[in-house]
């Protein structure tokens, strides 16, 4: 924000001097943070840096060496740049030797061949850096503003990260620890040439420090996280080629990050005092946020009794988020005309009118089961329920009931009946509770099995936790910051190598290593390496691990990161 050396010598009051530039062009750009009269040798002990240097030259040094070692100090200081009025000491020119080594510096040495009053100088040049002050800190007040606005009207990361580019002019991206894209905004650029190779490119971005510049990349990095628990970083590009960016972006990222975190603490209810009690309740037993003897008195007076119950939690979605993936198929694959819905017809009103379907099926379901329960909508995908069974004995049959009469429920509902396509909904149960203070566990856990049996191939009519196996498990725990940290303490060695060492990929040698069991021979021949070349590479992969990979233990650790890294990466 301070004015360069190039922008000093158009003032007025310079221009009436004469100027001429004798040496170090290359430094014009440099910023001048402040001007300064000196007619002492010594004078660079008694600057900070950034200052432009008035002098007459009536105190330098006679001798060749006394100037070398003058220009030296100062450029060593770091000023912006070195003025001398000509006429008092030098008449003609500053001597050859003084501009020489100026310009092998790269110090701008600027001669005023007429005379011309300093304080004039000072005042204007100092006129303009108040000035720049003066719009950095009203930039930085509208940050504040801005960013203030937005944590309170719990606006979504899209909107901070349009607001952050808005202000800041230049592309913005926010991450997860496993370097997956959450949410950007190119700022007028390229998204697809933003975003191509993100991981690789953003594992070689590494400030020193929370917020801090990577001026080999050229982005401005910051944490994000709260409550002692960061989950990413927001990133803000700034061309490596320029000098290092202005405080105000560094106040614009770290407030955004810091909207970023609050808005993620803060979850706020779109549905307002309308909504329906069963979604009150429900909600109110997932997120704690009523007790649990005023849910189930509130409860009891809607007929549902939760006192005294086996309550079992479960959780049923579409397959697909897309209302267009919930098509029926025939069996040649390809969608039926006039089956369920046309994707021509598909318009924003999709989404909540199939989860009304769904929501109306479920009711339907639990009275034709003549199951007792708290049911309504938990997200934008997923109907949850709390069943209330009289004995414990009977979680098996009545969730195979529930099941079998939803079933029923959506083939009446349908114009064409399924073939042997998979059921375009999932149905998952979590583990069966003897109290209500339980039962957020297990309508939690029937939500993420459900998410993780999304892409399950099995056509079960429940599916439960003993279903999903590990990788599903690590499948629904994707989104959980203390995973994507395993994967990058196990992992991030290695992955930040590949990304450096594009050809080689020696991820694909551990991963067939791994898939066969530590088998060397056979995974030589899955990686289609000669043996030697394999074993080479797992030396590689070990040292840059730190790990041995003949141990059984750590063998098994790095198999589960890389089965969460799989996770991670999977929409």
């Amino acid at each position: 924000m301070f004015p360069t050396v190039r922008e000093v010598l158009a003032l007025v009051p310079v221009r009436h001097g004469a100027p001429r530039l004798v040496a170090g062009d290359t430094g014009l750009d440099r910023p001048v943070r402040w001007v300064h009269v000196a007619e002492v040798p010594d004078i660079a002990t008694l600057l900070g840096g950034g200052e432009l240097v008035l002098t007459t030259g009536i105190g330098l040094p006679a001798d060749d060496a006394g100037l070398r070692a003058f220009i030296g100090d100062l450029a060593d200081v770091g000023v912006s740049g070195l003025v001398v009025e000509l006429g008092r000491r030098y008449v003609s020119g500053v001597p050859r030797v003084m501009a020489a080594a100026a310009e092998r510096r790269g110090l701008p040495l600027v001669e005023l061949r007429r005379a011309t009053p300093f304080v004039r100088i000072t005042e204007a040049v100092h006129a303009l850096i108040v000035d720049a002050q003066l719009t950095e800190l009203r930039a930085t007040e509208e940050i504040h503003q801005r960013f203030t606005e937005l944590s309170v009207e719990g606006a979504e990361p899209t909107e901070v990260l349009r607001q952050a580019a808005e202000l800041s002019g230049c592309p913005v991206v926010l991450e997860n620890l496993s370097r997956q894209v959450l949410a950007y905004d190119p700022a007028g650029e390229s998204a697809e040439l933003l975003l191509d190779g993100w991981e690789q490119h953003s594992r070689q971005i590494r400030p020193a420090g929370r917020t801090a510049y990577d001026p080999d990349s050229g982005w401005l990095v910051t944490t994000v996280g709260a409550r002692g628990q960061d989950w990413g970083r927001l990133l803000l590009r700034w061309p490596a080629a320029e000098a290092t960016p202005p405080t105000r972006l560094t106040i614009l990222i770290e407030r955004a990050a810091s909207t970023l975190a609050l808005g993620r603490l803060i979850r706020r209810d779109a549905e307002g005092l309308e909504r329906q009690i069963h979604r009150t309740l429900l909600t109110a037993l997932i997120d704690h946020s009523r007790p649990v003897d005023e849910v189930a008195l509130r409860a009891k007076a809607l007929g549902v009794t939760l006192d005294r119950r086996h309550l079992v939690g479960v959780v049923v979605r579409h397959r697909a988020d897309d209302p267009v993936g919930d098509l029926v198929d025939d069996d040649s694959g390809a969608a039926r005309a006039g089956a369920r819905r046309d994707p021509e017809s598909v318009g924003p009103e999709a989404g909540p009118a199939r989860l009304r379907d769904l929501a109306e099926a479920v009711g339907l379901a639990l009275r034709e089961a003549r199951l007792t329960a708290l049911t309504s909508a938990v997200d934008d995908h997923a109907v949850g329920a709390l069943l209330a069974l009289p004995d414990p004995a009977d979680e098996e049959k009545a969730l195979a009931a529930f099941a079998a009469a939803l079933r029923r429920v959506r083939l009446d509902a349908a114009p064409v009946r399924p073939s042997a396509a998979r059921p375009a909904v999932v149905v998952a149960a979590g583990s069966g509770v003897g109290s209500l203070r339980e039962a957020r566990r297990s309508l939690v856990e029937a939500r993420q099995i459900a998410e993780a049996a999304r892409r399950d191939p099995r056509d079960l009519p429940c599916f439960r936790l003993p279903h999903v196996g590990l990788a599903g498990l690590l499948h629904l725990l994707r989104d959980e910051p203390r995973l994507q940290t395993f994967v990058e303490r196990e992992l991030g060695p290695l992955l930040a190598y590949d990304a450096q060492h594009p050809r080689e990929q020696l991820l694909g040698t551990l991963r067939a290593y791994l898939e066969q069991g530590r088998n060397k021979s056979a995974a030589a021949s899955a990686a289609h390496l000669s043996r030697p070349a394999f074993y080479e590479r797992l030396a590689r992969i070990g040292r840059i691990l730190d790990a041995d990979l003949d141990s059984v233990e750590q063998c098994l650790s790095l198999h589960v990161a890389l089965l969460a890294l799989d996770a991670v990466r999977t929409p």
